[in-house]
């Protein structure tokens, strides 16, 4: 049997929840790491768009109803509704009142790029992700983001039971713990695919 080494064949870069919500310091379930993540992402981005590979973001969306997630995350009902689209929330970092669910300024879209928005943990579960990766005739899935263990990872392992090779970027993800984000990389690393570094993505990307 030949064990597959990592594989960048094809690939693209999606950025998990980089959302206001939770990211700005006024953000209902912020993670304070994942601001720090910023420049790391910004090398992930501009490495795709020269090799002229998708770069993909997902946004968390809150139900505004009742619903299981309100029992884990109760910041997602009223009144805080956390990451309700339309929502608007004042964030003082910034000092300007924004949807609270967009993408933070910094990592901001190009018209371009696709924006998966979901209603649960994973990118892949009730939307139509895989269908739009197979027209872009995508082959292995770069996946960066917050929060590590519980978006990311889903999202991570989702990719890996649909048959992506999948390399998560240490650098580029964060959590509001360190040891469920370490616990997280150690075990995505030893079943589910690869974890590496920003540059070392960078450097595999060079020869696009």
């Amino acid at each position: 049997m030949t064990v597959q080494t990592n594989s960048y064949a094809n690939p693209a870069l999606i950025i998990v929840d980089m959302q206001n919500d939770f990211v700005r310091r006024e953000g209902p379930l912020r993670v304070p790491d994942a601001l720090g993540t910023v420049p790391a992402h910004l090398d992930l981005i501009a490495a795709f768009r020269t090799a002229s590979r998708p770069v993909i973001y997902t946004k968390f969306l809150s139900r505004q109803i009742p619903n299981l997630a309100w029992n884990w995350s109760p910041e997602c009902a009223p009144p805080l509704k956390c990451c309700w689209q339309g929502h608007r929330r004042y964030y003082g970092e910034v000092d300007e009142e924004l949807d609270c669910t967009e993408v933070i300024g910094e990592l901001v879209p190009s018209p371009d790029d696709l924006i998966i928005q979901k209603y649960g943990y994973g990118a892949f579960h009730g939307t139509d992700l895989n269908e739009e990766l197979a027209v872009m005739g995508v082959g292995s899935l770069v996946i960066t983001g917050t929060v590590s263990q519980i978006c990311v990872e889903e999202t991570a392992r989702q990719a890996y039971h649909h048959g992506y090779p999948t390399t998560v970027v240490s650098d580029a993800v964060s959590s509001f713990d360190a040891d469920l984000h370490h616990a997280m990389l150690r075990n995505f690393a030893m079943k589910f695919g690869w974890v590496e570094t920003s540059p070392e993505v960078v450097a595999a990307l060079s020869g696009y």
